[in-house]
């Protein structure tokens, strides 16, 4: 997700240059070059000094990404001596990379970093960044790096909430103001940063509430702090301030979730899946089917960079967190680090997310379909009912290509005894006591005569998800019995 966002930074600065050489922008592409050199240059910088001072792991993604947001909201210099843009350049610059480490509690910083930046330079200073971004001739690149990006983290709920809102704010200002219904469109889309705004700044992972309904509040309240003639005493809401009151918001909803995790153990559970047990530094709170933003350090790592999401494996009551991942040939920079720890080596884990998870009725009869690693937020479920004994009316089927690749054989057998029966679904050695090869409607309907009455949940990799969603839509069970959450594993 993060590499992404730094792809479509960087792709949005190319297409300003190209567009400023044809005077398309009110700025060269010299200036735009230089602005975004001395920029990135200050935020590592100003990173690798906070970090030697807090002693604390770097991320070089999040430091560009910093770098390049406020290379697309700060305007560039008139000439490369602009002391009014160097001034700013400098201050929001430093402001914004000490924000995450200053300004953080338990290791997890409260404010987006750029937002905090130019607020900061704003109030001290009273330089304001322009947001130039915000521009017809950008309109179109942004909406489609917007669109990619929202996609990719299935975050469509948090931007629709705050994209209605906050443009219901700017048409009504305009109708108030006189100006009309179309202009007041025109400026809620076209002249306001609203849809880079939303899609880049807005959904930063660890400023936004975990789950769906706080995500949908938390957009409504920074769409409200949008309204342009909302203001302070003398003091206008600016993007930034609105954002940043909004963190705030978050912070008080969310888990204040940030873990130095240290393996003790690890287990193979197929040829090609591991799980590893950590002790964390302090109890971890999350519901059953949740799950954690991993972060690794290490050097020359790959173009999906040093964060993962994954599930947590492991019940709520244990005093270890578990974590089920597999390995594929090649494997990424981040899965090798993995693999070859050793114990007493650490990680981090933070923002602690996901709706996936258990409904309150234990009575509803629920069927889960997995996929693979998708096994792992009902392996987290199940841990939970035998640690609780809690008995829920279950069937879950499991697809694997080959029965080697069967996880947590002795951890599903033991749920039997729970009302948890397991239909193996073997691709490419089906035997007669897997009796299925594929999960399709007709083995829905042998192995769940009563899937009518059922809520599903469904976790797996895309592919999976999509297609039993829409074979279920056809067996006519209600979209709203279909729970196929964002299983970031497989982002």
């Amino acid at each position: 997700m993060y590499r992404l966002v730094l792809y479509e930074l960087l792709a949005l600065l190319f297409v300003a240059g190209v567009v400023s050489a044809f005077g398309w922008l009110p700025f060269s592409v010299l200036h735009l070059a230089w602005s975004v050199a001395l920029i990135a240059l200050g935020a590592f910088v100003f990173n690798m000094v906070f970090a030697y001072a807090f002693d604390a792991p770097t991320n070089p993604e999040s430091t560009y990404i910093t770098a390049l947001i406020l290379a697309l909201i700060i305007s560039p210099p008139a000439s490369f001596t602009d002391q009014a843009f160097l001034t700013l350049a400098f201050w929001a610059t430093g402001w914004a990379i000490a924000s995450k480490y200053i300004f953080a509690i338990r290791d997890k910083h409260l404010f987006n970093p750029a937002a905090f930046g130019v607020a900061a330079t704003a109030l001290i200073l009273g330089q304001s960044a322009s947001w130039w971004i915000g521009t017809s001739t950008m309109l179109p690149f942004v909406l489609i790096g917007g669109f990619l990006v929202v996609r990719k983290i299935k975050r469509f709920d948090l931007v629709s909430a705050f994209l209605v809102t906050a443009g219901s704010g700017i048409v009504f200002s305009a109708l108030v103001h006189g100006i009309g219904l179309f202009q007041g469109l025109t400026n809620a889309v076209v002249l306001v940063p609203t849809i880079f705004f939303a899609s880049v700044m807005l959904t930063e992972p660890l400023t936004t509430p975990p789950t769906r309904a706080l995500r949908i509040l938390y957009g409504v309240f920074v769409g409200l702090l949008f309204y342009p003639d909302l203001h302070v005493g003398g003091t206008y809401l600016t993007p930034e301030l609105a954002l940043l009151a909004g963190n705030l918001l978050s912070y008080a909803m969310s888990p204040k979730t940030k873990l130095v995790l240290t393996l003790t153990n690890r287990i193979r559970l197929s040829p090609s899946m591991y799980e590893f047990v950590f002790a964390p530094n302090r109890p971890l709170a999350f519901q059953s089917g949740q799950y954690l933003e991993w972060t690794l350090p290490h050097e020359a790592y790959d173009s999906r960079g040093v964060r993962r999401y994954f599930t947590i494996a492991s019940a709520p009551s244990d005093s270890a967190v578990r974590l089920g991942v597999k390995f594929y040939d090649p494997a990424s920079s981040f899965k090798k680090t993995l693999g070859s720890l050793a114990r007493g080596d650490q990680l981090i884990a933070s923002q602690l997310a996901g709706d996936f998870t258990l409904p309150r009725d234990k009575h509803r009869k629920l069927v889960f379909i997995a996929g693979g690693i998708g096994i792992t937020p009902f392996v987290s479920m199940i841990r939970h009912m035998l640690n609780e004994n809690e008995a829920r009316d279950i069937v879950l089927l499991y697809a694997n290509n080959t029965t080697a690749e069967v996880a947590y054989r002795e951890l599903l057998e033991r749920a039997t005894a729970l009302g948890v029966r397991t239909v193996h679904a073997i691709s490419k050695d089906p035997t007669t006591a897997t009796r299925i090869s594929r999960i399709d409607a007709a083995a829905i309907r042998t192995a769940v005569p009563d899937f009518l009455d059922r809520t599903f949940y469904i976790s797996g990799p895309h592919g999976l998800v999509a297609g039993m969603h829409t074979t279920l839509r056809d067996l006519d069970v209600p979209a709203s019995r279909i729970k196929t959450d964002y299983f970031p594993g497989f982002a």
